[in-house]
């Protein structure tokens, strides 16, 4: 078992976090080092994180062939794939309908792909995030009919459209849904309903994202079509795909752990090829080369992708993502970096005029959630906006856009607040005209009127599980080190530990007893600075978006003081040659 403890007496950072540290059985590190073989500094981490010698080894090197769940074990799985075989073999066209997010584009391309390797044209349908809002909608279904789908499957959506399924099986269109959402009262009248978070699933999977949840149908319906006897040796390759549900992975922020870890461990090795006609193209725009890494799909590509749904065309994504034409790709890939740039521009007015709400004190500054709503902010860009305000104030944030009497809501929320069942008990309670999501995101309509009811509702159904969620308002510390530690072979052992994300954060350490021998604005409101101890032992590394911040401030106007500092050590090998250094995250006084 492992335990926080605290760390430097801090009971209030600069950020107003207090410190705890991992602390592991006695020899647990050892004997993980012995069995693996990894780096001491690994083998502390996966101690104080409890793994033991039995599971390290599983967790270094994570293989598809050993999480990857049984498909039936999945409520309505094995039905779905029976009604997509059964339309396929009857030549009736199939209509694949997605969400406008980097999950729903890569589910849909998977599945796009799939049904293209075998011969057959679906339609595809992403609706407009403005003029349709999220899920599908009689209008929508209508439109598939008109045109020629036989069966809709929808895929990270879908869930909570009962009346909109109702419709379609109204005017004879059958749908399987795919989705991971939390539901809640009535499940659609679907064909089929595949979702681990759905009343009666045992598959113990609700933590998976729709790509991978995708993935899994697909491996039901390779098992399907091999029972048909249906493939004539030329049965899709799964693993190929893996980078598409990798991609979707990591962008939903899901936890990195079970099947996670290793469809993201093996789609990042695929991923790395640059195989994929738009993956490739995106890579050129955003200028990657080499390895991907989670950093690159979360906040290289995913970004752009996103922006056709946030600011643009909101079916562009899941096009580039199953394109192998090389020349749409790259004018799809410049169109979606284009659109990137100009969401960045509307995401910072947003974010600007939030923050402006807040700092006003027109919002309070005890409460466990902080609602900014504005007219006219882009309803494209307020899920980023509430993102990064719950970053910098470590709370649940809801951001709502409100034009013509009606406001449309995104928010994020933070480690132990289930945001997802709070906002699905605002709509039971007759305060949203729609709304639902999971623990950690969720979105909502809302009247314009009723945000302030919507506010106290929240408030009171959040403060329990606020005051009780010290996860989120600690910063949890893996380590103290000596700055002379930091070197690349340091930094590099640590990528053992990959991939990195919701559920398997990066390391993140403690120094003791600093002063700033060198802090310089550099790029945006960065601060690169030096560290130094007693001895002189130096530590460098950056904060970013740090000016103007507690942590800039710090950092900034107190030269002759000691600070502890804590942050991720980053490993980097380029021209200037082989470093570390410290992403700086939080300061607390040492004198």
């Amino acid at each position: 078992m492992t335990a926080r403890v605290p760390l430097f007496g801090v009971e209030r950072s600069v950020t107003g976090k207090a410190w705890a540290l991992s602390e592991a059985p006695d020899g647990l590190a050892a004997e993980i080092a012995r069995v693996t073989g990894c780096h001491d500094a690994v083998a502390r981490l996966l101690a104080a994180r409890g793994l033991d010698a039995s599971s390290a080894p599983g967790f270094l090197q994570p293989r598809l062939r050993d999480s990857f769940p049984d498909p039936s074990s999945f409520l309505g799985m094995d039905e779905a794939a029976r009604v997509v075989w059964d339309a396929m073999q009857a030549g009736t066209r199939i209509a694949v309908f997605a969400d406008y997010d980097v999950d729903g584009a890569t589910s849909g391309a998977q599945l796009v792909r799939w049904l293209r390797h075998l011969g057959h044209d679906p339609l595809t349908y992403v609706p407009d995030r403005i003029e349709e809002g999220y899920g599908p909608s009689a209008g929508a279904f209508a439109s598939l009919k008109a045109a020629g789908a036989g069966l809709v499957i929808t895929v990270d959506c879908g869930a909570a459209a009962y009346t909109a399924i109702e419709s379609a099986s109204g005017m004879g269109l059958p749908v399987v849904v795919i989705d991971h959402h939390l539901m809640s009262g009535k499940p659609p009248p679907a064909a089929a309903l595949v979702n681990p978070n759905q009343p009666g699933d045992t598959s113990g999977c609700g933590h998976m994202a729709a790509a991978g949840v995708t993935l899994v149908l697909l491996a039901a319906l390779n098992r399907e079509g091999r029972a048909r006897n249906a493939f004539n040796g030329d049965e899709p390759d799964l693993v190929a795909m893996t980078d598409l549900a990798a991609l979707g992975t990591i962008c939903d922020v899901v936890p990195l752990t079970g099947p996670n870890r290793a469809i993201v461990t093996q789609g990042l090795k695929v991923m790395s090829g640059w195989h994929k006609a738009g993956l490739a193209a995106l890579a050129e725009v955003a200028g990657l080369s080499g390895a991907a890494t989670p950093y690159h799909a979360g906040f290289l590509i995913g970004p752009r992708i996103n922006a056709g749904g946030r600011v643009g065309r909101a079916g562009l994504g899941l096009e580039l993502m199953a394109t192998e034409d090389r020349a749409l790709a790259h004018q799809l890939a410049g169109e979606l970096d284009r659109l990137n740039a100009e969401r960045k521009a509307i995401e910072q007015d947003v974010l600007d005029a939030a923050m402006a709400q807040i700092e006003s004190g027109e919002i309070a500054a005890d409460s466990p959630v902080i609602i900014a709503a504005g007219e006219g902010w882009h309803p494209g860009v307020i899920g980023i906006a509430a993102g990064r305000i719950k970053e910098r104030f470590n709370r649940p944030t809801i951001v709502i856009g409100t034009e013509n009497g009606t406001g449309k809501g995104s928010g994020r929320s933070c480690t132990g607040v289930n945001l997802g069942e709070a906002i699905a008990a605002a709509r039971e309670a007759g305060l949203l005209i729609a709304g639902g999501g999971h623990a950690m995101a969720a979105g909502l309509t809302v009247e314009s009127g009723r945000i302030d009811a919507l506010r106290a509702f929240l408030e009171e159904r959040l403060a329990p599980e606020w005051e009780a969620a010290h996860e989120a308002r600690t910063l949890r510390l893996d380590a103290v080190a000596h700055p002379a530690a930091v070197d690349f072979a340091f930094g590099d052992a640590l990528k053992a530990a990959a991939p990195f994300g919701t559920g398997n954060p990066e390391p993140r350490f403690a120094f003791s007893s600093l002063r700033v021998a060198f802090v310089k604005e550099v790029g945006t409101g960065h601060l690169r600075f030096t560290l130094e101890d007693r001895g002189g032992a130096q530590l460098s590394g950056i904060a970013f978006r740090a000016l103007g911040s507690p942590l800039g401030e710090a950092l900034t106007a107190s030269r002759d003081r000691l600070w502890h500092a804590a942050g991720k050590v980053k490993a980097e090998d380029n021209r200037f040659g082989r470093k570390a250094e410290l992403h700086l995250e939080d300061l607390a006084a040492a004198d």
